[in-house]
């Protein structure tokens, strides 16, 4: 196997040698919503090439040699592609646990038993709102009621229903009415995760970023419905993503750069996280021209980050450098124009006061009316615009 000639780097606790142990596949960023929070680059429009069929059967044999168990099949949404049951058969014949990341749009009855026969393990199911016309309003089309068939179906066919809200601005007031949709739907799991402003949502960021109050009340509520749950046993989990910007330490980005997880873009870029090729100077590697052993081990991209010598201060000198690792160096990136500064979500960066007064300005803004923030659908039309502006200037 490729871990037999091939010298892994060490993870950050300097001793197991890091190895992929979750491999995210983005297989398409075709997708018939338009999420204004997605985390797809905003430049997908340009992005037109997708790696085929028997290129993922590749990525996935040789992440697993690598040690790679876990599998997250996403997109865009990945029902779109036609071959989506071959790559599923693949994963569970090489032994991985497979979780598909969708949507719903393009499923139905059938091909939720097409899914199982060919051994998808998970399916996570995606909600816009606990309404129609919000749903609707945001995904850019009519969804919501196909939606609650999927997660129907997705229940009858054995699988634990796993929903997932990305709560912003426009329907976090609504925690309530989430909750008792995904207890009608008898989820089992549901995840409240806050927007992070990572492609779509970075340049939504003004019209998405909840006020404090807002935050604050949904924590409540969720807080208060999982006591109830201790004393009644019902078996709904429910499971609240903080947004980084309403915190004073920044998070292990995906547990440390190229340490556990690695993403492979549509047009196989191998990428340490999602959002990583926006980084300047990086050349990330292609599993079209390179091996993932060599991807992972020893391209410059992986180990560019990996330790901490690339580190400035105040991160270099920091003891808690080896719990967050200097935080996201996308969101540095983003926040900074500088991927090696702190992640000025932590209060001691000296770029703090970015993250502050973003906080401050979504707390000063009007919920609605003129003075709110109009928001960009994630669409080819507006990608193609955001490539121009961004060139232009």
């Amino acid at each position: 196997m490729a871990t037999d000639t091939v010298p892994l780097p060490t993870r950050h606790d300097g001793e197991t040698p890091a190895r992929p142990l979750w491999l995210l596949a983005e297989l398409t960023y075709a997708c018939p919503l338009q999420c204004p929070y997605c985390s797809n680059p905003t430049e997908m429009a340009r992005i037109g090439r997708e790696i085929d069929t028997e290129a993922w059967k590749k990525v996935l044999r040789q992440a697993r040699a690598m040690g790679a168990a876990q599998l997250g099949l996403s997109g865009g949404e990945p029902l779109v592609r036609r071959d989506l049951e071959e790559i599923v058969a693949e994963g569970r014949r090489l032994g991985y646990y497979s979780n598909l990341i969708t949507s719903g749009i393009g499923m139905d009855d059938a091909r939720v038993a097409a899914l199982a026969e060919a051994g998808l393990d998970h399916i996570q199911i995606s909600f816009q709102a606990s309404n129609a016309e919000m749903n609707n309003f945001l995904g850019g089309t009519d969804s919501f009621e196909k939606k609650k068939d999927m997660a129907r179906a997705i229940k009858r066919h054995g699988y634990p229903m796993v929903l997932n809200i990305v709560l912003h601005r426009k329907n976090i007031d609504d925690i309530e009415e989430i909750i008792a949709m995904a207890e009608a739907l008898d989820a089992d799991y549901v995840e409240l995760a806050n927007t992070q402003y990572y492609g779509w949502a970075w340049h939504n960021r003004e019209a998405l970023m909840p006020t404090r109050e807002q935050l604050a009340h949904a924590e409540r509520v969720t807080t208060a419905y999982r006591q109830k749950n201790e004393n009644n046993g019902s078996a709904m989990k429910l499971y609240f993503v903080v947004p980084d910007y309403y915190e004073d330490r920044p998070k292990a980005c995906m547990s440390g750069w190229g340490d556990i997880f690695l993403t492979i873009a549509p047009d196989g870029v191998a990428l340490p996280c999602h959002a990583a090729r926006q980084l300047p100077g990086l050349e990330f590697p292609n599993v079209v021209d390179h091996d993932i052993d060599w991807i992972w081990g020893e391209s410059p991209a992986f180990n560019h980050f990996r330790g901490y010598e690339w580190m400035a201060e105040p991160c270099r000198s920091c003891s808690e450098k080896t719990k967050d690792f200097g935080g996201c160096r996308c969101q540095a990136y983003m926040l900074t124009g500088d991927m090696y500064a702190a992640d000025p979500v932590c209060a001691k960066s000296p770029e703090h006061h970015l993250v502050t007064d973003a906080v401050a300005r979504a707390n000063d803004r009007p919920l609605e009316g003129p003075a709110a923030q109009p928001i960009v659908f994630r669409n080819p039309k507006n990608s193609k615009r955001l490539h121009a502006e961004r060139h232009e200037s």
